[in-house]
């Protein structure tokens, strides 16, 4: 039985302690990886490159995406200046990513975000962030947390009108690892689900089949977790009508 190929997006890695030291290595974290194969799919690392006509022809080989997380967006994507507590930044990272996720959007393929990946799919589309929590009104969780990455600590409230209802159902907890969250939503996505404190947890396009994403880690939970797996089993649905 064929199998859908699912194209995580690729970061850059700076090596500095070994003999490499210096040289940049394209990379996901194997969660990733772990998660598309236990789900079904066929994984495969996209690494990023700015040539418009090779990345159209990564994403056509395709028959989903995965965005994945990685370093703070840069702010001045969404017409921000850089603040205090903003963190490590690769333009070039989020340019790839960006031109990456416009054409798998043309091409109509499945796309889940995750963690950064839900903030630079806003990004994309004229939403804006919060550089850093602390500058969310009224931001009172522990979005950061220092439990085992499987391990989930906060609830969200999932919108019963969303797609993220249809594969998750109703409210769950989840694991959290990031300290940027979404501020203005892009008019091409509305909210699925957010935190008790507001935070915004999840985004869906809303004229695509299939383009939601996700604030948490759904592949750190996926090996023990039936709901997070059941991410990763639409995300293989879908693809595999492009077979």
């Amino acid at each position: 039985m064929k199998k859908p190929v699912i194209g995580v997006l690729g970061n850059l890695l700076l090596i500095e302690n070994d003999i490499f030291a210096g040289a940049e290595r394209s990379y996901v974290n194997n969660d990733y990886i772990k998660a598309v194969h236990i789900a079904g799919g066929v994984p495969v690392i996209i690494p990023p490159l700015l040539d418009d006509e090779i990345i159209e022809k990564q994403i056509s080989m395709l028959n989903g995406i995965i965005i994945s997380g990685g370093y703070d967006v840069n702010p001045l994507r969404y017409g921000d200046e850089p603040r205090e507590k903003l963190g490590f930044i690769h333009p070039l990272v989020d340019d790839f990513t960006i031109k990456a996720i416009k054409i798998a959007v043309n091409f109509n393929k499945p796309i889940l975000g995750i963690c950064k990946g839900a903030q630079i799919l806003n990004v994309a589309y004229g939403g804006s962030l919060y550089q850093d929590l602390s500058y969310m009104p009224g931001c009172y969780i522990k979005h950061s947390q220092n439990a085992k990455a499987h391990i989930a600590t906060h609830l969200i409230e999932v919108d019963k009108e969303s797609k993220l209802f249809e594969i998750i159902g109703d409210n769950t907890y989840v694991n959290s690892f990031h300290h940027q969250v979404i501020k203005d939503i892009a008019d091409e996505f509305r909210v699925a689900a957010r935190a008790k404190d507001g935070a915004v947890e999840a985004i869906e396009m809303k004229d695509k089949e299939f383009v939601v994403a996700v604030q948490w880690h759904p592949e750190m939970m996926a090996a023990t977790n039936e709901t997070m797996k059941k991410l990763f089993k639409r995300l293989i649905k879908e693809a595999s009508k492009n077979l």
